[in-house]
C-alpha cells in the first residue's frame, strides 16, 4: 500500500478516434475524446493525456488537441504520453507549448521520449519530418535544454550539434514558474544508464510505460540516485507510470477486445504480459496498487477498448473508489 495519495489520469484516444473513423469509413471526429475529458474533469481526477506520432500511427496533433481540451476543462492537468519532440524544431515547439500553457492557465505537462525508429514504419515519422532518425537521441537532449531556457530566460544563445540559437527571446512565457514540466520517458528493460542520467539531469520527472512493477521500482531508484548526485531537489520530481487496461468481469471477452484494439493500434503484439490486466475491477486495482507501491506518484490509465466512454464509466464506478479506498 502506498503511503501517499497517488494521482490518477486518463489517456484520451487521439489515435483511437482516427482508427475508429478509418474502420467505419467516415471522417475523424473528436467529440468522444472531448466528452471524456469533460467527464474526467468533472469527476475530480488529476489529469488527462494525449499521445503522439506523425504518420506511423496516425492521430490528432498533440498540442492542438491539448489546447482544445483546455477549452473544455477547468481543473485537470493536460499532458502528453508521450510526445516525440525531436521530430519538431525546438523553437516553434517551445512556442506552441507555452501558448497552450497560457490557454490552459498553467495546466500543461509534457511526457516526452526519444522515440523509436526500429521498423520502417517508425522511421517514416522521422523521414517525413526531414529528420535523420539516427540523430533523434542527440536532438532530444538538446531540445529539452533549449525549450527550458526559452521558457525561463530572454536573449537565449545556444550552440549545439542539432540546434543553434543566437539571442532568441520567446514570448509569451508559460504561466507555470520554471516553464512547462517535462517528464522524460525512462525504462528498465529497454533503457540505459544514459537515459536515466538524462532524466535526472534535465527532466522534471520520469514517465514509464513498458516495465513490470519491480522494474519500475528499480528505474525510480536509479533516476533518484542520479538526480541527487546532480544536485536536484526530489521534492517536486514526478514519477509517472502509464498503464493499459480493459475493465470487464468476463476475462475472455476483455482479452479479446483489448487485443483487437491494440493490434489495430500497433499492428503487432509487442506488449506480451507487461500490459493489462484485461479483467475485473479487483485485478486492475491490484495492478494499480503494485505500481503505486513501486514508486509511481501518478498513474495514467489507457483503456484498450473501442468504447472509451463505457470503459470510463466502469472504471469510475468500480475501480476508482476501490483504489482510492486502498490508499486512503
Amino acid at each position: 500500500m502506498a503511503d501517499r495519495e497517488t494521482k490518477i489520469g486518463i489517456l484520451l484516444g487521439t489515435r483511437g478516434l482516427v482508427m475508429a473513423a478509418k474502420r467505419e469509413g467516415r471522417p475523424a471526429n473528436a467529440d468522444v475524446m472531448l466528452e471524456l475529458a469533460e467527464r474526467v474533469d468533472e469527476a475530480g481526477l488529476d489529469s488527462v493525456w494525449v499521445g503522439d506520432s506523425l504518420v506511423s500511427k496516425p492521430r490528432l496533433e498533440p498540442v492542438a488537441a491539448m489546447s482544445a481540451i483546455a477549452a473544455r476543462t477547468s481543473h485537470v492537468r493536460i499532458g502528453t504520453a508521450v510526445m516525440l519532440p525531436a521530430i519538431r524544431h525546438a523553437v516553434p515547439l517551445a512556442h506552441a507549448l507555452a501558448t497552450a500553457d497560457v490557454l490552459s492557465h498553467g495546466r500543461i505537462v509534457v511526457g516526452a521520449g526519444v522515440g523509436g525508429a526500429f521498423t520502417p514504419s517508425q522511421a517514416q515519422d522521422w523521414i517525413a519530418a526531414g529528420v535523420d532518425p539516427k540523430t533523434r537521441a542527440g536532438r532530444f537532449t538538446e531540445l529539452v535544454q533549449v525549450m527550458k531556457r526559452l521558457w525561463t530566460e530572454d536573449h537565449v544563445t545556444f550552440d549545439g550539434k542539432h540546434f543553434a540559437l543566437d539571442d532568441v527571446t520567446l514570448d509569451p512565457k508559460p504561466v507555470q514558474p520554471g516553464g512547462v514540466p517535462v517528464l522524460l520517458a525512462t525504462h528498465y528493460r529497454t533503457g540505459s544508464e544514459r537515459q536515466a542520467l538524462r532524466a535526472a539531469r534535465y527532466g522534471d520527472g520520469i514517465i514509464g510505460i513498458s516495465d513490470y512493477p519491480d522494474d519500475f521500482a528499480a528505474t525510480v531508484a536509479k533516476v533518484n540516485e542520479f538526480a541527487v548526485s546532480e544536485g536536484r531537489d526530489l521534492a517536486n520530481f514526478e514519477h509517472v507510470y502509464y498503464m493499459t487496461v480493459h475493465v470487464d468481469d468476463d476475462r475472455a471477452k476483455a482479452k479479446e477486445e483489448a487485443e483487437d484494439f491494440l493490434v489495430s493500434y500497433y499492428g503487432v503484439n509487442h506488449w506480451g504480459d507487461r500490459w493489462g490486466p484485461w479483467g475485473t475491477p479487483d485485478e486492475i486495482v491490484a495492478k494499480m496498487q503494485a505500481f503505486a507501491a513501486a514508486g509511481a506518484d501518478h498513474l495514467v490509465v489507457r483503456f484498450a477498448a473501442w468504447d472509451q466512454l463505457a470503459q470510463w464509466e466502469r472504471f469510475r464506478a468500480d475501480v476508482l473508489p476501490a483504489f482510492r479506498g486502498s490508499i486512503g
